[in-house]
């Protein structure tokens, strides 16, 4: 199911109503059903947003459902925020994808089908999640745009591989199995891996499959040189790269609004300058944020995290 765009969420303090330089996020959003998405003839650089509300996926993986109003509240915490972009630069708001029921694959399918009209509108999609099965969604809109040989690779942010077994169900687990297994040419360097998050089996998985990792105890921000060292190399192996963000990833006291808390979880800064080094490199296409869950936040300390990390990609997209 998909529904289109709506300003509900995009409101906020209004400062002027006529200087850019005094706009938040709510003044410069445009509209556009995903069929109708073009950009401006003036435009140097367009992103195209879509939701993703899916539960599906964690419900599947025995997490805590209701990531699926994440996409709202996001929107909600970043309109109100002051926006800094370029005059030239436009952000677009092409609606959601739903998953009804439990039919995550046909949402997945759906999403992919949007992620790819948005490349083809010469915009840069912008995915809100939902559980971390939006990544599965989002991976199949950029192959099919890209075509099947080109080298994809997809770096998480995440405190998990998220490679279970999937011969009985798909889920929020299990994307980046599916996806190596059935793509030869698909590239993972996952950044934040805890090992109190992955079984010893999940880290053997990763290691036939030649999965990258970096382990979140050997990230620092006072020791960034290393990590950019390590995603360089990463990217140099791949035509296009697209960033996948659990917010899962996060230590806890900054996302406590998660299916999967994390005590010993990044922390936000570092979390940033990851973002920020990998989307200003030349072969990056496309952003998703997930498992933002309103339910379980404390003081909307998640969302407000999640809509700040937003406007980083924003601000530094290549």
């Amino acid at each position: 199911m998909y529904t289109n765009p709506t300003l509900k969420y995009w409101n906020g303090r209004i400062d002027s109503e006529s200087d850019m330089d005094s706009f938040r996020y709510h003044q410069r959003v445009r509209l556009a059903p995903i069929s109708e998405l073009a950009i401006s003839s003036n435009a140097s650089k367009t992103f195209g947003l879509i939701g993703f509300k899916c539960d599906e996926g964690v419900k599947r993986n025995k997490g805590r459902i209701g990531a699926a109003e994440g996409p709202d509240h996001i929107r909600q915490y970043l309109a109100k925020l002051p926006c800094h972009l370029p005059s030239q630069t436009e952000l677009v708001d092409a609606g959601d994808v739903i998953c009804e029921s439990t039919e995550m694959e046909t949402a997945q399918s759906e999403l992919g089908s949007a992620v790819a009209r948005i490349l083809d509108s010469e915009a840069i999609p912008i995915i809100l999640g939902g559980g971390h099965e939006t990544l599965f969604g989002h991976y199949l809109g950029i192959r099919k745009y890209i075509g099947p040989k080109a080298k994809l690779g997809i770096i998480n942010i995440d405190a998990h591989f998220d490679m279970r077994p999937y011969e009985k169900e798909s889920s929020s687990g299990t994307m980046f199995k599916q996806i190596l297994d059935e793509d030869q040419s698909c590239g993972y360097l996952c950044v934040g891996i805890q090992k109190q998050g992955n079984t010893k089996a999940l880290f053997e998985t990763a290691d036939r499959s030649e999965v990258d990792y970096i382990l979140e105890e050997d990230l620092s921000l006072n020791e960034m040189d290393e990590t950019k060292r390590r995603i360089n190399e990463f990217v140099k192996k791949n035509d296009y790269i697209i960033l996948t963000l659990c917010t899962d990833v996060i230590d806890s006291a900054y996302a406590p609004g998660v299916s999967a808390p994390s005590p010993f979880g990044l922390n936000p800064k570092l979390v940033r300058a990851i973002i920020r080094h990998v989307v200003s490199n030349d072969k990056i296409l496309s952003f998703d944020i997930s498992e933002v869950n309103p339910s379980l936040d404390e003081n909307n300390k998640t969302v407000t995290l999640a809509a700040h990390l937003l406007n980083e990609v924003l601000l530094h997209f290549k």
